[in-house]
């Protein structure tokens, strides 16, 4: 039933125009990627994957992500022993090389990171006919990017205005389009234990980081794109100067 909720939730999350009917602006969340020169936090994505693994893959997929991008720098960048012991620890589908029959294997670091359900059927099947959609774009499907889902995720203590019902099995979430949200909170304080005790296990800490996460999944080569675009903008200066240099050379001479 809760995965049912959560699907659902999501789903609208996924289709919803980022300004429908009056969802309040997500207060904005300081993260390091932000800014021309902002950079992802590898440890910070760790935690966000850790989130993502133990909270959010009961019911939502991340297609587009394989176990080896986890490696990559400017991303998580788990170590090649990590990222062969993370893919391990999944059965993906497979088919036997001498039956030919349908079996499963485990994970290696090429395989994507599998989906929870085998199908979109089955998906539809287990959520009472709406299939949770894909997280790994979802950072930036939504106005406000990894701030609207920290700000969804958090949320949830707001008090119920005056005059807005909450029917039966919705939750009250002044960030989520119409103001009423069919998931119920997913996260708690104490609910992901993280390696480094010094992390607080907050719902705030794992919004920040889950998001985060997410922003990477959405935009992976984000720290290329950065640097490339700055570069090509040192570049395109330093000729405009030498153009104007050479301009005022040529005709220094030559009355206007």
């Amino acid at each position: 039933m809760r995965k049912s909720i959560i699907a659902a939730a999501f789903a609208s999350l996924a289709i919803l125009p980022a300004a429908a009917s009056g969802a309040e602006e997500p207060p904005h969340v300081d993260y390091s990627f932000a800014g021309v020169f902002g950079t992802f936090d590898p440890v910070q994505l760790q935690r966000g994957f850790q989130v993502y693994k133990e909270v959010c893959a009961a019911c939502h997929s991340l297609k587009f992500v394989a176990f080896r991008n986890l490696g990559d720098a400017g991303g998580p960048h788990f170590t090649e022993a990590e990222v062969k012991a993370l893919a391990a620890g999944y059965d993906v589908a497979a088919i036997d090389n001498e039956t030919g029959e349908a079996t499963t294997r485990k994970g290696l670091p090429s395989d994507h990171i599998p989906a929870p359900f085998p199908n979109e059927i089955a998906a539809k099947a287990a959520n009472n006919g709406s299939a949770p959609p894909d997280l790994s774009l979802m950072a930036k499907a939504r106005e406000g990017n990894a701030s609207y889902i920290h700000a969804i995720l958090t949320g949830y203590d707001h008090p119920v205005p005056e005059g807005v019902q909450v029917p039966e099995g919705g939750n009250y979430n002044p960030y989520f389009p119409g103001g009423v949200i069919a998931m119920p909170k997913p996260l708690s304080d104490g609910q992901v234990e993280y390696a480094d005790a010094s992390v607080p296990r907050t719902v705030d800490q794992y919004a920040k980081d889950v998001s985060a996460f997410l922003m990477w999944t959405a935009e992976p080569k984000m720290e290329v794109r950065k640097r490339v675009g700055f570069g090509a903008i040192l570049f395109l200066g330093a000729l405009s100067v030498l153009l104007y240099l050479s301009y005022r050379r040529v005709w220094r001479n030559v009355d206007h």
